[in-house]
């Protein structure tokens, strides 16, 4: 062999060690990466830190020496607790759920929450009348309607995941039929139901912090608390559910059974989020997708937080704007559902597919 090939072998040895070099198992690829996650994680915290302080104290009526300037700061404060609610419920399980089902498109909002709370406010008025749905409120009724939205779930998870051809395309499939025979049935009631009782229902069905009861956080709280921490004591096992099925087995995964789990945890998110606010269906999938940009890594402890400060800035952002330079207090979850799904429509459109 000549001292050419010999050469080219070297150079060929030395390629090789370099690319080994160059490769990484860490959460980025590079440092720069890491730099700037931080640097966009923090600015986010403080534009969402900053957006809150505004909701509490611009504006305000009394003036600061009052004493009656605290109170209103307090009566505030309820609606800033429930934007922060609202924010880990749908950043986090819509991101464990798209983990899930390896899929960027699809929401926990398939599964049919909007359309059974629809159907349980609808129901309300329009069996026993306006007194009883003015009345629904506290704590029991906040219990029925989350136990009812869990059981729906427990039972698409126990009959479609735990059979023998039981595959989570076909739960999706049913809990998509499941919300759109349930937000038919609630379409009908509310034909029948008289103007008056419309307008008040009506309100109950827009999504908005205003909807939230204030006596309802002590048991709220800590179940989203609880939650969120057991999803994240989970992300390992969310990173490798999320390259597929049979990666995730190869691996040495149980799918099924952290499938079901992580399902589980989605679906009380969501269901206390549903229950106390109401319907939010495209603002998960908007936080969500920032959250991928903002955070280019497949870890999970990471998108974490990246998607609590994107959707704990998006929906504080929105209520100052429209309430203290628009002046449009009614509208701020329309806006924030139309972006939400102009940003469905854009993606569907450059990927193509679902």
């Amino acid at each position: 062999m000549n001292k050419a090939a010999y050469v080219s072998g070297d150079n060929a040895q030395i390629d090789v060690s370099l690319s080994q070099e160059n490769r990484s198992a860490k959460a980025f690829r590079s440092k720069k990466e890491h730099r700037r996650y931080w640097i966009i994680l923090v600015t986010l915290v403080a534009l969402g830190i900053l957006a809150s302080y505004g909701l509490l104290v611009y504006n305000n009526p009394v003036p600061v020496t009052s004493a009656s300037f605290l109170p209103v700061v307090k009566r505030r404060m309820n609606a800033v607790i429930a934007m922060i609610i609202a924010a880990v419920c749908q950043s986090v399980s819509t991101v464990a759920f798209q983990s899930i089902t390896n899929n960027k498109i699809i929401t926990p909002s398939l599964l049919g929450f909007e359309a059974l709370y629809s159907t349980i406010q609808t129901s309300t008025i329009f069996f026993f009348g306006v007194k009883a749905l003015i009345s629904f409120t506290g704590v029991q009724a906040f219990a029925f309607q989350v136990s009812a939205m869990v059981i729906m779930c427990l039972i698409l998870y126990g009959w479609l995941l735990s059979g023998k051809y039981g595959n989570l395309q076909l739960m999706l499939l049913v809990g998509v039929i499941m919300g759109t025979g349930l937000k038919s049935l609630s379409s009908f009631m509310r034909r029948l139901l008289a103007p008056s009782e419309f307008d008040i229902l009506q309100a109950r069905l827009f999504g908005s912090v205003n909807n939230a009861d204030s006596s309802l956080y002590p048991i709220a709280i800590p179940i989203v608390i609880v939650v969120s921490l057991l999803l994240l004591l989970h992300s390992k096992k969310l990173n490798v559910m999320s390259l597929g099925q049979d990666s995730a087995t190869t691996l040495g995964v149980n799918y099924r059974a952290s499938m079901i789990y992580s399902l589980i945890l989605v679906s009380i998110l969501m269901s206390i989020s549903t229950a106390l606010v109401g319907p939010l269906t495209f603002y998960g999938f908007l936080v969500a997708t920032l959250s991928y940009q903002a955070a280019p890594t497949y870890d999970h402890k990471y998108i974490f937080p990246m998607s609590l400060a994107i959707g704990f800035l998006i929906i504080t952002g929105a209520y100052f704007f429209m309430y203290h330079v628009f002046n449009a207090q009614g509208v701020v979850s329309v806006i924030i559902e139309m972006f939400g799904g102009i940003t469905f429509l854009v993606v569907i459109l450059r990927k193509g597919t679902l």
